[in-house]
C-alpha cells in the first residue's frame, strides 16, 4: 500500500510504517492541483491541515483507502463523501488531548492570578500588588462544552482542586466521574467558567454569540482551546467590555485559516484591535496540543491505527 504524506510530522511515522510494509511518498510543498494528477496512484493519504479535501479531491483519487490527519478535527475533509465512496478517516484526539488539557488550565490560572498583565507591569517598572490581586479556582464551578476527549483531558486536570465541574455534550451519558453532565439550562445558570472542546460543526458555527451569552446567569470567564469559529469576535468584545465575560483566554481565533497556519488574508478587523488592547484577556497561536511529547503521540497513534486497519 503507497502512501502520500502531504504535511511534516514526527518522523517515527514514517519509519514504523515502513517497518510495517507500507511504501511511503512525501510532498510538503507541491499545489494541491498538481497532488490531485498524482493521487490515483496513493492508497493511503496522511495530513495536518494543508489543504480541504473535498469531493473533487476525492474524485480524482480513485484508488484511496483512507486518509489520516494528524490532528484532533476532521472539518477539513468531506466526510460523508468519504463514507459514501468507502474511504476510511482516521483521527489522532487521543495523541494531544493531555497538552490541551494543561494549557486549558494554564489559561485558566493565568486569567484567575492577573500573570500576563502583572508580568507586563512589573517588566515596566511598576509594582502594582492590590492591582494584582487574583481570584482562586477553589470554590469555582467550571463548565465544559463538550465532553470528549479534550473536555475529559481539562476535567482531569480540575480533579486537584476543590471546585465543582459540570459538563453540556449533545450526547447522552458522557459524564464521569471528573464531571457531572447536565442540561444546558442547568450549565448556563451555575457555571463561573466556561471551556470550549467541542469539534467544529454546523451546530457550533457561531455558537458563542450575544444571544448565547445573555443566557447566562453570573458573569463567566471564557476558555476556548477548540475551534475559533466557535465564538463571534465582535460579540466577545462586546461582553467584555460589558463585564457580562470577565475574561478570555482564546488559543484559537475566527479568523484563523483552515490551514490554521495564519491569520488574515485581508485588514484586521476593529474587534480584533479592540480584543489585543483587553487586559484580561490573553492569547496564544493554536497551539494547545502543539507539545513536544503529543507531536509524538499524535504520530503513533496514527501510525497504530492505520497498522491495525490495514496492514497484512
Amino acid at each position: 500500500m503507497k502512501i502520500l504524506h502531504l504535511d511534516q510530522n514526527h518522523p517515527l511515522l514514517l519509519k514504523q510504517l515502513a517497518e510495517a510494509g507500507f511504501e511511503n511518498a512525501e510532498d510538503y510543498t507541491s499545489s494541491r492541483e498538481a497532488i490531485e494528477q498524482v493521487i490515483e496512484h496513493y492508497q493511503g493519504i496522511v495530513i495536518r491541515s494543508r489543504f480541504n479535501i473535498d469531493k473533487a479531491f476525492m474524485d480524482k483519487a480513485t484508488n484511496l483507502k483512507f486518509i489520516a490527519r494528524v490532528g484532533a478535527g476532521l472539518e477539513s475533509i468531506d466526510e460523508a463523501y468519504a463514507a459514501k465512496k468507502g474511504i476510511s478517516l482516521i483521527s489522532s484526539p487521543e495523541g494531544n488531548r493531555n497538552a490541551v488539557g494543561e494549557h486549558t488550565l494554564g489559561m485558566l490560572l493565568s486569567l484567575f492570578n492577573n500573570l500576563n498583565k502583572a508580568d507586563r507591569q512589573v517588566k515596566a517598572g511598576n509594582w502594582l500588588r492590590e492591582d494584582n490581586r487574583g481570584i482562586e479556582v477553589d470554590g469555582k464551578t467550571i463548565g465544559i462544552i463538550g465532553y470528549g476527549n479534550m473536555g475529559k483531558a481539562f476535567a482531569k486536570k480540575l480533579r486537584g482542586f476543590d471546585c465543582t465541574v459540570l459538563c453540556y455534550d449533545i450526547k447522552e451519558n458522557v459524564g464521569d466521574e471528573n464531571a457531572e453532565q447536565v442540561s444546558l439550562d442547568q450549565f448556563k445558570n451555575d457555571v463561573d467558567v466556561v471551556s470550549l472542546h467541542t469539534p467544529w460543526t454546523p451546530l457550533t458555527n457561531k455558537m458563542i454569540d450575544t444571544h448565547f451569552i445573555d443566557g447566562f446567569a453570573k458573569p463567566f470567564w471564557l476558555l476556548n482551546t477548540a475551534r475559533g469559529k466557535s465564538v463571534v469576535t465582535k460579540d466577545l468584545v462586546k461582553a467584555l467590555k460589558s463585564t457580562k465575560i470577565v475574561g478570555a483566554g482564546l488559543d484559537v481565533l475566527e479568523y484563523e485559516k483552515l490551514s490554521f497556519e495564519s491569520l488574515f488574508s485581508s485588514e484586521m478587523p476593529q474587534e480584533f484591535k479592540e480584543l489585543l488592547e483587553m487586559d484580561n484577556v490573553i492569547l496564544s497561536p493554536h497551539v494547545a496540543g502543539w507539545t513536544v511529547e503529543s507531536k509524538q503521540k499524535l504520530a503513533q497513534v496514527i501510525v497504530d491505527k492505520i497498522i491495525a486497519e490495514f496492514a497484512s
